[in-house]
């Protein structure tokens, strides 16, 4: 019987030509957020990789884990972005002709 080892420390990367710079999980462009963004939800982990089918339980860890001992970080890349849509919102409604 082989065994791997996975060095846990390799599956979360960034890089500033992908995603913004953003964490993901190496080897793919899933966000630490996007994972993050589910578990919000009240997703667990396993229905997370059940629905992302390339990534493996383990590896949806490593960005749940990287978030809660990074939650700052992240928690503010959330904001960033909900902070965008919304700009982005209010000038499409505000640019869009009335209809009276």
């Amino acid at each position: 019987m082989t065994i791997t080892t996975v060095d846990i420390g390799t599956l979360i990367t960034r890089s500033s030509n992908v995603r913004g710079g953003r964490p993901r999980i190496a080897g793919t462009g899933i966000t630490v957020q996007r994972i993050v963004g589910w578990y919000k939800l009240g997703l667990y982990p396993e229905e997370i990789a059940d629905r992302i089918e390339h990534l493996s339980l383990a590896q949806v860890h490593a960005a749940l884990a990287y978030y809660h001992a990074n939650r700052t970080e992240i928690e503010a890349d959330i904001a960033d972005e909900e902070a965008e849509a919304d700009r982005l919102e209010r000038a499409h409604y505000q640019s869009e002709p009335k209809n009276l």
